[in-house]
């Protein structure tokens, strides 16, 4: 798999560049540029799963924080700069349906089919749960609710101060869980294990991260150009290129090393790569975004509904915005 990754690759990139260069095809472009990111990410995972060895697990869940949803990332950014605010909003969620349903069940059911039993830390899995529960309620929910009494500004006011409040959440569920009760998420099944060697030294595995992150950063800027040619060539909406295309391009590496771990039957990494990386795209990865949404022409509102008129019981409440 590794030696797929490295000629895909190899051959991806320089084909990238030269295909931007030279104008080509914007249909073959998007299938080429897709390919190419899917093993760049296969690259900052390992890179940064062998630095996660090198600095311990407190350096190293920093380490799963900043790179493990790099590329999703990446590309949402070049979105939003490109004012493609449905698609980024559609990524996300397919992000979190993909992580919860897809990737987790997938690697349920296949390590099951090896195992017969699987075990995982509970106190872990009920810390991410709680919090995903509160991050989708407050993300998900509260804005669309409170959006029909408020106008695009004050909408625009509440989604920055959800964004805030949960990324200090997120941070400081973080110093909870990496520092001041880092002992609760020992798994005991894990410490009678031999110590995992790294893949690469530290020198190789930061300048390889640097070179792949600075490769995803231009395919990723190629592929959202590609966006509204292949929409047109297609038909796809945009609500399909996120929730499908994006969600899944940006979520390759890790939905692979989950199911990989479920085969070696080591779950509570697949739990927590499913559950963990869902909780970053609802508490790190989204309110980034809508900061970061300032900058730019378009500003994110969390608004993963599309609003118009909706009548129940010859009710009917109506509203213009949309995206």
């Amino acid at each position: 798999m590794n030696r797929i990754f490295f000629w895909t690759t190899a051959a991806g990139v320089p084909i990238s560049l030269i295909g931007a260069l030279l104008n080509w095809d914007p249909t073959i472009m998007f299938a080429i540029y897709a390919i190419t990111i899917l093993a760049l990410a296969s690259y900052i995972g390992r890179a940064t799963e062998s630095l996660s060895i090198i600095a311990g697990p407190r350096i190293g869940g920093l380490l799963n924080v900043t790179f493990g949803n790099a590329v999703e990332l990446t590309i949402s950014i070049f979105a939003l700069k490109a004012g493609y605010l449905t698609i980024v909003l559609a990524s996300l969620t397919g992000a979190v349906i993909s992580n919860l349903l897809l990737v987790a069940g997938l690697s349920f059911f296949i390590g099951g089919l090896k195992y017969k039993r699987q075990s995982f830390n509970i106190h872990d899995a009920r810390h991410n749960m709680g919090l995903l529960m509160f991050s989708i309620v407050v993300s998900f929910a509260f804005p669309y609710i409170f959006s029909f009494q408020l106008t695009e500004n004050e909408t625009l006011a509440l989604s920055i101060g959800i964004a805030i409040v949960m990324l200090l959440l997120y941070f400081s569920a973080l110093f909870f869980r990496l520092v001041t009760h880092r002992g609760v998420y020992v798994v005991e099944s894990e410490e009678g294990q031999e110590e995992e060697e790294p893949e690469w030294d530290k020198r190789r595995s930061i300048i390889i991260l640097a070179l792949a992150a600075i490769a995803v950063a231009f395919v990723s800027d190629q592929l959202v150009d590609t966006f509204e040619s292949v929409a047109a060539s297609f038909g796809w909406s945009e609500v399909f290129i996120g929730v499908i295309i994006v969600a899944i391009i940006g979520n390759s590496a890790e939905n692979i090393t989950a199911i990989l771990m479920a085969l070696k039957n080591k779950a509570n990494i697949s739990v927590e790569i499913a559950v963990g990386s869902t909780l970053q795209i609802a508490m790190f990865v989204t309110p980034l975004l809508v900061l970061l949404s300032l900058i730019f022409p378009a500003p994110l509102l969390l608004l993963f509904f599309k609003r118009g008129t909706y009548c129940h019981d010859f009710i009917c409440i109506s509203d213009h915005y949309d995206y």
